[in-house]
């Protein structure tokens, strides 16, 4: 063998033996924790919308609610990282955490229901988050890979409106989330945003499960006569039109405001109402998951 062909059999024993850098056995032994966590997880459903101001973190309030209600194992993820509310929503506000032998624990809410926020993590509420991408990815890495959410049926992660880091970070690190429930109003000026949110799901093979019209008819506390304030029936045209389920129409009636202001999921304490029946029709489809 001449010493030229000796030279390149050398080098090419040495690139089989070089092994990997240090921060390259770091990503894999994080990516191997972050899976073995969710992988208790049942079902990942993410909570979306185009427009802000369309009720999304009250939909997926009640939604997670709903469901560990109906005896089923709830986690609640606010990657809201500029405006965490669900803290409030769920009368959870200065909750301190508390850690464990397996991580950080998410603080609970009744024995089916458990959340995390960075509103936990706040000292200040008052406290602007100014954060650029990087920084968001790797709170929302440490919520799923670092939480020890234990055996969970669902969860629901409350994102922030648009299209931008936060539900991009979570669906890139989950990689096999059920899909998402997309959040809207029923007037043109929400419905021109929240057909962005579709297209975003397309784009990053997100599953639909279905969109609910919120604030779809407001109800008379008074005479229980329902007035369409922001119209009707533009979410559900707009599904149709778009190829994708539509979950229903929850209507707009004053004790909801009240319940998220007071830290009362409103299904919990007023579970006959229309409101509530409207939201065990939206929950159906996602309780009919089948199990991984």
């Amino acid at each position: 063998m001449s010493k030229g062909s000796e030279h390149k059999a050398e080098e090419s024993c040495s690139t089989k033996r070089k092994l990997p850098s240090k921060e390259e056995v770091k990503e894999i032994r994080e990516k191997l924790a972050l899976q073995d966590n969710i992988s208790r997880i049942k079902h990942k459903i993410i909570v979306l919308s185009g427009k802000g101001g369309v009720g999304k973190s009250t939909v997926a309030t009640n939604i997670a609610a709903a469901l560990s209600l109906k005896g089923q194992k709830v986690g609640l993820m606010d990657i809201d990282i500029h405006g965490p509310s669900i803290p409030k929503m769920l009368g959870l506000e200065g909750s301190p955490l508390r850690g464990s032998e397996e991580g950080l624990l998410p603080v609970d809410y009744s024995d089916n229901l458990s959340v995390m926020s960075i509103g936990f993590i706040l000292q200040d509420q008052k406290n602007a988050v100014i954060w650029r991408g990087p920084l968001k990815h790797s709170l929302i890495r440490q919520f799923l890979k670092d939480v020890s959410w234990g055996e969970l049926d669902y969860l629901i992660i409350d994102s922030p409106p648009g299209t931008g880091d936060e539900p991009l970070s979570v669906i890139q690190l989950l990689e096999d989330a059920d899909g998402a429930v997309i959040v809207t109003t029923p007037q043109d000026i929400a419905l021109i945003d929240v057909r962005k949110a579709i297209t975003f799901c397309s784009h990053v093979n997100l599953t639909i499960l279905g969109i609910v019209e919120n604030m779809s008819g407001f109800i008379c506390p008074y005479c229980g006569k329902t007035v369409n304030i922001f119209k009707a029936g533009g979410g559900e045209k707009m599904a149709s039109e778009m190829g994708v389920p539509f979950l229903g129409r929850i209507p707009l009636e004053p004790r909801m405001v009240e319940a998220g202001d007071s830290g009362k999921p409103f299904l919990q304490y007023y579970p006959g109402s229309e409101t509530a029946k409207a939201f065990d029709l939206a929950i159906k489809p996602l309780l009919s998951l089948k199990d991984k």
